[in-house]
């Protein structure tokens, strides 16, 4: 295999998050082998400053990879900008990145995968995005890889050649769009993903997420996923700043290595069509939307009051 890809791990203010992360991590085939970033971000308030140095310790208590570089943000950058500033600085260094934070649990095989990938279409401009997870898709039609326009952020991995496409500017994003790209854009509008844009236009949201999903839809980029996740998201519990309680994301890991690429770099109809129709039950009926929209907003005042 080729120079192994660097892997940056943004953290904050879970130190039980972080650790679970970091201790699948260790885990991981290729773990000793790679260079491993954490971006610490500074403490939001006084409130916040006793766990974010919990946090540090924690991330300070590994040593199993190669190499460990951490940066601790004096101050609070807030996710989007803690992880635009990361990845471009890892990225312009390495030419290439896995990008983590810290609620994802992977699969011993995800760094295999993120690094093999990254290999097999380094010189295919139209592949942009490396997704290690996926929702919890009906697999019985879909390929073991396949490509989409979706660019999932849960774990991911790209190259230089394509977050130099990445656009920070939400109105020249939005200037680029038309009624048939929002679209396709949503999947039909089964996705809240313009809404998100509007979001961060009016200042609701600050997602370097929906802003990088946008970057590579509007470059004609396709992003290559598993069939079966990669990754256990862990963070939507309501402790993370950005995240809620939320079944949406619940997968079972793949426990099997992957084994092969797709050969001709098309965006896969099935792949498509499995993802529009999970976006589009992904809500449940009105009384389970009721109970976590209530729950949701309780839980967030007592966090709010924590940090």
């Amino acid at each position: 295999m080729d120079k192994l890809s660097p892997i940056i791990l943004f953290v904050y203010n879970r130190p039980d998050h972080t650790r679970r992360t970091l201790q699948a991590l260790e885990k991981s085939l290729l773990a000793q082998k790679s260079i491993l970033y954490i971006f610490s971000d500074g403490a939001k308030n006084s409130a916040a400053k006793a766990v974010v140095n919990e946090v540090r310790t924690v991330i300070k208590s590994f040593r199993l990879f190669k190499r460990i570089h951490i940066i601790e943000r004096e101050i609070n950058w807030g996710l989007a900008k803690n992880v635009i500033d990361g990845v471009t600085q890892v990225i312009h260094e390495h030419g290439k990145a896995i990008v983590l934070e810290d609620d994802v649990v992977l699969s011993e095989h995800a760094l295999s995968f993120f690094n093999r990938a990254l290999t097999y279409y380094e010189n295919e401009e139209t592949v942009m995005h490396i997704g290690g997870y996926i929702y919890e898709l009906d697999r019985t039609n879909l390929a073991e890889t396949f490509f989409t326009r979706y660019a999932a952020s849960q774990a991911w991995a790209t190259w230089k050649r394509a977050w130099d496409y990445f656009e920070v500017d939400i109105d020249e994003i939005i200037r680029q769009f038309d009624k048939k790209k929002i679209n396709d854009f949503t999947f039909d509008h089964t996705m809240n993903f313009w809404r998100q844009i509007q979001q961060q236009k009016v200042g609701k949201v600050d997602s370097w997420a929906v802003r990088w999903y946008a970057s590579v839809f509007l470059r004609g980029g396709l992003a290559l996923s598993p069939n079966q996740s990669l990754i256990e998201n862990i963070g939507h519990d309501g402790t993370g700043v950005h995240s809620e309680i939320s079944g949406m994301f619940a997968t079972t890991i793949r426990s099997e290595p992957i084994d092969g690429f797709p050969a001709e770099v098309v965006e896969s109809e099935e792949g498509y069509r499995s993802l529009k129709k999970y976006f589009k039950h992904r809500k449940g009926g009105l009384i389970e939307r009721g109970v976590r929209f209530i729950r949701n907003k309780l839980l967030h005042r007592i966090n709010n009051r924590m940090r």
